[in-house]
């Protein structure tokens, strides 16, 4: 039989593509949406191999409802992608804490409830493959978005952390880290701050209207994306760190070398924060 995957956040962008991609490809899914009428129509193409289950991942009551739907249907699920998430633009200063919070219980606390709920069944079977989607501004901080690098940068270490304890149950951990792509991200997915201080005109704010202004015509395709995660979860050695985008890893390599600079820089401050070697 072939895998089950249940992909979060499937009524747009990356989570849309990649559950029609799994479909084409001939997998089963569980298609995830906070409205199943968004994804219905996905669902109708592929009757006998896809189920549409109502997820919204701040909700653990529908993260358990969902998860079981997929499992008494399918009989397992082996790969789980974590693709639900929203942005939200403004400088540290402006942000709001409501906003922020709100933020982090979609793209980290839900992210995690939803893998609880799926890894006893993968441990079950000792096999499985996690897939989180974070961003390059999980690497990478970026001037007003620093609350969502914030919650990207989590992902990142909670998914780091979560490949170590899982490897020795023979489940898998991948983290995708794309730059921009055409989906809704930059469009309603993300709001701003109602709060604008004059000082981060050239800093947050600016980045902030460099990104709302090319949305829709970002270098990213999110089809090419699915291709590129569905590639990743087939491979007999999956990457546990994706990047995906040209400026992605044009990022990532400038992060390095920042990294490798300062290290460097201050190799002896840091190595002589230790007790000395004989005492």
């Amino acid at each position: 039989m072939s895998k089950v995957w249940l992909i979060t956040g499937c009524s747009t962008g990356f989570g849309r593509e990649l559950a029609k991609e799994v479909l084409k490809a001939g997998y089963r899914a569980g298609v995830a949406s906070r409205k199943v009428e968004d994804v219905q129509d996905i669902v109708d193409e592929y009757p006998d191999t896809a189920i549409a289950v109502k997820l919204d991942v701040t909700d653990q009551t529908e993260i358990k409802s969902a998860v079981a739907q997929v499992n008494e249907k399918f009989g397992q699920i082996d790969v789980l992608v974590n693709n639900a998430g929203i942005g939200y633009f403004g400088a540290i200063e402006e942000s709001e804490e409501d906003e922020v919070r709100r933020m982090f219980e979609i793209n980290f606390w839900g992210l995690t409830h939803t893998t609880t709920e799926v890894l006893p069944l993968m441990r079950a079977k000792h096999s499985g493959h996690i897939v989180n989607i974070a961003s390059i501004g999980g690497l990478v901080g970026f001037p007003g978005v620093g609350f969502y690098n914030a919650t990207k940068f989590a992902v990142d270490g909670y998914s780091e952390a979560l490949a170590k304890e899982t490897a020795p149950l023979g489940i898998k951990v991948t983290v995708i880290n794309p730059s921009g792509f055409r989906t809704d991200w930059a469009g309603r997915s993300a709001n701003n701050s109602k709060i604008v201080i004059d000082d981060y005109k050239e800093t947050a704010e600016a980045n902030k209207q460099a990104i709302r202004g090319y949305s829709g015509s970002q270098p990213g395709d999110p089809v090419r994306a699915a291709k590129a995660i569905v590639k990743a979860v087939e491979a007999e050695h999956p990457p546990l760190h994706l990047l995906l985008g040209v400026a992605a890893l044009k990022g990532a390599r400038n992060k390095l070398d920042v990294l490798k600079k300062d290290y460097d820089a201050w190799e002896d401050t840091t190595t002589g924060a230790d007790f000395p070697v004989n005492e």
